[in-house]
């Protein structure tokens, strides 16, 4: 199993628009960051997990050039907006549409928002299709199973997501834009043996875990690499991963983890 940290931000990205900090005006490239999102490829199945703002960018800065099925963890701008971009995947496919995994408020936002690309074929090539479908909580494929479990995020829920590849036994955790992990999802996650977390900031935030939640939070996973997304410019990435006890670091965009 591979994962791509496509992007490793927060809702305004790094650089802010306007902001002259050290962090966004840091020349270390791990201190870049687009919105929050990833790549998995299982066995060969490539798996896409939100769509950011700069969704099209990150897959050409990362190769990204198959998409087999996409889950969105919920409706927020910042994991669906760069949802119209995956037309070039339906058009990869012979115009097939993708079946787009979520929640039922997913599900709505999706709708609301591109209205134009719910049904089985494009319109015209070039143009998105997508078939929604709720997130079960296990879907089953030939390479492997995705499990799911609802996490809280302020006025909504998350999809937190546990990968399992049938042919090594690997085993990923996902679990981004969360104030906590109730006891389902640790259970669900333990045995990973690499977990990405939400850490927003070093504050705390009432619909994100700060960094010294979720290292609490990654302590009771037990998974033996884990690594904290969706930072803001609060976060200097050589200065605060210094700070984290193992085995704790900071996500960046381009970072891969194979299992």
């Amino acid at each position: 199993m591979e994962v791509i940290v496509l992007g490793s931000g927060t809702s305004q990205g790094v650089p802010m628009i306007g902001c002259s900090c050290p962090v966004c005006t840091s020349a270390d490239p791990r201190n870049k960051r687009t919105r929050a999102s990833i790549h998995v490829v299982m066995d060969g199945l490539h798996v896409q997990v939100d769509a950011a703002p700069e969704f099209r960018l990150q897959c050409l800065n990362e190769g990204v050039d198959r998409l087999d099925l996409f889950i969105l963890t919920h409706g927020h701008a910042d994991h669906v907006a760069g949802m119209d971009d995956l037309r070039r995947f339906c058009d990869l496919r012979g115009g097939q549409a993708l079946t787009i995994y979520s929640t039922d408020e997913g599900m709505a936002r999706v709708l609301a928002i591109y209205p134009y690309a719910i049904m089985e074929r494009p319109i015209v090539r070039g143009y998105p299709a997508f078939q929604l479908a709720e997130m079960p909580e296990a879907l089953e494929l030939p390479q492997g199973t995705i499990r799911s479990t609802l996490l809280p995020h302020g006025g909504t829920q998350t999809l937190g997501l546990v990968f399992a590849e049938r042919s090594s036994g690997s085993r990923f955790t996902y679990y981004t834009d969360c104030k906590r992990l109730p006891g389902e999802a640790v259970e669900l996650a333990r045995g990973s043996g690499a977990a990405i977390l939400d850490g927003l900031r070093p504050q705390p935030h009432p619909s994100h875990m700060s960094i010294d939640e979720a290292v609490e939070a990654g302590k009771a996973i037990g998974a033996k690499g884990i690594w904290l997304t969706h930072l803001t410019h609060l976060t200097e990435h050589a200065e605060l991963e210094a700070t984290l006890p193992e085995p704790f670091r900071l996500a960046y965009d381009g970072l891969r983890i194979r299992l």
